[in-house]
């Protein structure tokens, strides 16, 4: 597989296993980390016996990737509490069975850390490492974290196509890889980035966005099958 460029990109000697310590390590912004570890004291009542995570959420997956998923920042009561982004709610949930039925994932359902999921030719992360009150981050935390995810994608060597869940990720994406001027955001919009990397967009499959029927399974999977397409053809 060819690789991408990422210009202006200077790359950490660093592995994957070091840069997930370095995230679940920050303590960086102040309004985070109050913020992720008074949840994980104040439980959501169903989950009163559970013991939360509480830290900065690395991603997970494949390190040979070529297709990254990129959300937004992780769940107050999922990811902040199961300890792995996009699991333990309903928008993993749905993403997981998307994935499934695209072959990018070994199950459909995420639930725990240790509830055996495993990706295949996928990486999933989010833009934002901690759960933010009202689910949004402050531009100063965004930036605070961006460090991360720039090192994150450059070990991802075998990164082709990036599913970006949502504008916000579109957004960070887009001044990652140099994307200027941004074309809008759109569900299935694609982005050509300087270098190569495709970026393919989606509607965050966030129970607003599910419940209104603004997403659909059907429109998920379009998006999966788009990606394992671009990423297969672009090798």
């Amino acid at each position: 597989m060819s690789s991408v460029t990422r210009p202006g990109r200077v790359v950490v000697a660093q592995t994957l296993v070091q840069l997930r310590q370095q995230v679940t390590e920050c303590r960086a912004c102040p309004r985070l980390v109050e913020w992720r570890e008074q949840v994980a004291i104040d439980k959501r009542a169903s989950y009163r016996d559970d013991t939360y995570w509480g830290r900065p959420i690395p991603g997970f997956g494949d390190p040979q990737a070529a297709i990254v998923v990129l959300g937004l920042a992780p769940a107050a009561h999922g990811a902040n509490r199961t300890g792995r982004v996009f699991t333990g709610d309903r928008s993993g949930d749905w993403l997981f069975r998307a994935m499934h039925r695209a072959g990018l994932a070994n199950q459909a359902a995420s639930t725990g850390i240790d509830d055996g999921l495993e990706l295949l030719d996928a990486w999933v992360t989010a833009a934002v490492k901690c759960a933010p009150p009202g689910n949004a981050p402050e531009p100063s935390e965004r930036d605070a974290c961006r460090p991360f995810l720039q090192r994150e994608l450059a070990l991802l060597g075998r990164a082709r196509v990036v599913v970006c869940l949502g504008a916000f990720a579109y957004q960070a994406a887009c001044v990652d890889f140099g994307v200027t001027p941004r074309p809008k955001f759109g569900h299935l919009v694609e982005v050509v980035a300087p270098g190569g990397m495709v970026l393919l967009c989606s509607f965050h499959p966030s129970q607003q966005n599910t419940f209104t029927g603004r997403l659909t399974e059907p429109m998920l999977d379009a998006v999966f099958t788009r990606a394992v397409h671009l990423a297969a053809t672009s090798s």
